[in-house]
């Protein structure tokens, strides 16, 4: 999509979904749109910001306004970046490395899949700063040790533990569409993939090479579905706090963890050495039923007190929604399936113009709502009264 068209019909992120739902085949764009089961945790992420009021105080003045702060000792040029996806290189080519080039020119950071197509060695030779690096404890302990290894061999800015996912989550429209990776279209979305034909052309070169790069290993030719089962088969339920010990020893960066909804288990990470806390259910991918993002940071938020950031995870669609989280607490937040849609419809341009409207929005509300800094958000801009 040329940028005049961009900033003409994607005037927001609902408008960009939408977009990426014309363009990509339906069993793909379930795949980056769809949660667990009944999608309750999905719909919910969402809708609970929509509970939330902000009360301005436009009396304050605010004419300019700075989106800046920094996080683990880097600078970011707006409170949002880009939480790990996996299989971005199924939604455009190349994708995980446009889109860490397109956060990378906007001034956020940037965390790479452990699915990713490209492996993280690939990611870090585009220079993409900063950069971080998703993993998750396995059966094996050694190939957690050997990814945190290589991300600190490839200069990983921070490595972000993921801990919701140790079981995957029971994706019905996956079920449903029959996905699978690669994609194979069953005769039905062979006659609706007339209208994909643009997708189907971009991708022309890339589907038949779609792997989970990070997973082969040096001289392997193992095809891609024996990978994917490889790698459902090593993650490990029975993880433990020790794991979390022991990879604090390993990876002397910056350590996160992903799936934190419990203060009790916010409380402990911290009093464990962890750097920051990201609060998130998956997206509502995995446990359907778990409470929202935005429902469960304040409780987080109180039981770190302040020794580590925490940041947010789920169901941001709005600038408001950022200023809200803020406004509750978080340092900042992650998006998923936003940029995700952006890169469907414009690869690196795309994305570029997610994070751009994430930043005007962002900008509008800070201003509407007479505040000039990001440190100046707190309590005091969410209603308390009641709502009707």
């Amino acid at each position: 999509m040329r940028p005049e068209a961009l900033k003409r019909q994607a005037y927001s992120i609902a408008a960009v979904r939408e977009l990426a739902r014309g363009r990509l085949p339906r069993p793909v764009f379930d795949f980056t749109d769809g949660g667990a089961e009944d999608e309750a945790t999905l719909r919910h992420n969402e809708a609970a910001f929509g509970e939330i009021a902000l009360l301005p105080h436009p009396v304050s003045g605010a004419a300019s306004r700075d989106l800046s702060l920094t996080l683990f000792g880097k600078r970011l040029a707006l409170p949002v970046i880009i939480g790990p996806t996996g299989l971005a290189g199924l939604i455009y080519p190349d994708g995980e490395a446009a889109t860490a080039r397109a956060a990378t020119a906007a001034g956020t950071a940037y965390c790479l899949s452990h699915g990713s197509v490209c492996t993280l060695e690939a990611l870090a030779a585009t220079g993409a700063s900063p950069r971080w690096m998703q993993v998750f404890i396995y059966n094996d302990r050694g190939f957690t040790r050997e990814f945190a290894e290589r991300a600190a061999a490839a200069k990983y800015d921070a490595l972000i533990l993921t801990v919701d996912n140790q079981l995957i989550g029971n994706r019905e429209r996956d079920i449903r569409n029959g996905f699978q990776i690669p994609p194979r279209f069953k005769p039905a979305d062979m006659v609706a993939m007339t209208l994909k034909a643009p997708w189907l052309w971009t991708m022309r070169r890339d589907l038949k090479r779609i792997t989970f790069g990070n997973y082969v290993r040096p001289g392997e030719t193992a095809d891609l579905k024996t990978l994917a089962g490889r790698m459902g088969k090593m993650l490990d339920p029975s993880m433990t706090w020790k794991d979390v010990d022991e990879l604090r020893r390993v990876w002397q960066g910056p350590l996160l963890l992903k799936g934190i909804l419990h203060p009790a288990e916010a409380r402990t990470a911290v009093e464990r050495g962890v750097d920051g806390l990201i609060v998130s259910n998956h997206g509502g991918r995995q446990l359907d039923g778990a409470p929202a993002a935005i429902d469960a940071l304040p409780g987080v938020v109180e039981a770190v007190a302040g020794r580590a950031p925490v940041l947010v995870d789920g169901g941001i669609r709005r600038g408001a929604d950022v200023v809200k989280a803020l406004a509750l607490g978080a340092a900042a937040c992650l998006i998923g399936r936003p940029h995700l849609w952006g890169l469907a419809i414009g690869g690196e341009a795309g994305v570029a113009h997610v994070i751009d409207i994430y930043r005007r929005e962002i900008d509008r509300v800070m201003g509407l709502c007479g505040t000039s800094r990001l440190a100046d958000i707190g309590r005091d801009l969410i209603f308390s009264g009641p709502r009707r």
